[in-house]
């Protein structure tokens, strides 16, 4: 009972922080998409090959894209506060289910492969300190760095190029098959089966940063008085490892995964388009070149939530490791 009346109280006093910050994240958003020239209308006449002005005067009516700024913003928190994000006018759908649509990929993306970076670092980490200064920390440590200075992008065509082109063992693009009614297993075992290559792609990079972080905080608690305790009771060192010393070491390695979260789930838009991911990143991207400013809004809103939400559930799992940094 105490351990879920501290994580109710530390979640909703979180949750009351954030509130000026998301919409400071709004009103910011608001703003400088309004100093942007031009709108989803421009673009959709000039596709069509031009179009009267009383035509483009009444889509803007329509999608609510006339106004002064303050009179947009009035009739935009009016249709926040019904939960409404409005109208895309580029795909003439509403911005939160196509949203919707989209954002379970992108969590699926982020989270598998930061959990799959976290993992494999913390290995990685926890054995270039258990032969500190030997061959496998040498060779362990090089190994990192070609993880770190390969490129995102090409690593992705690479993978395509082996696993999909020459070998033919798992699909190059798309998030599912399109040309098959799939159910139960093999429904999950298909949509596993487009992941893996996308989640290798966007884990890769962050083995490398998770692995040197884990190494270099647990040399740093090397000579630690609790450390020196558990040797001196005769534990084995994997139990020191694993039990002792992971437990700080994953406070600075959870502080850099919050950031990593905000910094993928924004930008992960290169991976989203090299395998024809249907996610966030490639719906933000077409958002940008279309000037659809509505989708484009709702899209900032809601990923700045998320990442929010997953700041304050790090917040909280830091201070269950360490109670000292708890704030009452």
């Amino acid at each position: 009972m105490d351990s879920l009346r501290f994580f109710l109280s530390a979640i909703s006093r979180q949750s009351l922080r954030a509130v000026p910050t998301i919409v400071g994240i709004l009103l910011i958003n608001f703003f400088l998409l309004q100093q942007v020239p031009g709108d989803a209308v421009d673009i959709m006449a000039a596709e069509a090959g031009g179009a009267s002005a009383e035509s483009m005067q009444a889509m803007r009516e329509a999608y609510g894209l006339l106004g002064t700024w303050w009179q947009q913003l009035g009739n935009y928190l009016g249709q926040l506060a019904r939960g409404d994000l409005g109208v895309s006018p580029r795909f003439n759908e509403p911005v939160l289910d196509l949203i919707f649509k989209r954002l379970p990929n992108s969590l699926f993306l982020v989270i598998s492969g930061l959990s799959l970076a976290i993992g494999v670092g913390l290995v990685l980490g926890s054995l270039m300190v258990r032969f500190h200064r030997q061959v496998p920390d040498r060779v362990l440590s090089l190994f990192n760095l070609l993880l770190y200075s390969t490129p995102g992008f090409w690593l992705g065509l690479l993978l395509i190029y082996v696993f999909s082109v020459q070998l033919g063992w798992l699909p190059a693009m798309g998030h599912a098959s399109i040309d098959s009614n799939l159910s139960g297993w093999s429904w999950i075992h298909d949509r596993l089966r487009h992941a893996i290559l996308p989640i290798l792609t966007v884990a890769t990079f962050f083995i490398a940063v998770y692995a040197r972080l884990t190494r270099a905080s647990l040399l740093d608690i090397e000579d630690a008085e609790y450390i020196r305790t558990a040797r001196a009771k005769g534990l084995a060192p994997w139990r020191i490892t694993w039990f002792h010393r992971l437990r700080n070491a994953l406070i600075p390695v959870s502080t850099m995964a919050g950031v990593h979260f905000a910094a993928l789930f924004g930008g992960a838009a290169v991976t989203e388009t090299v395998f024809a991911w249907p996610g966030i990143g490639r719906l933000t991207l077409q958002a940008v070149m279309t000037r659809d400013f509505q989708l484009l809004l709702g899209i900032l809103l809601l990923s700045s939530l998320v990442v929010v939400i997953i700041n304050i559930v790090i917040d909280v799992f830091q201070q269950w490791l360490d109670p000292r940094i708890r704030t009452e």
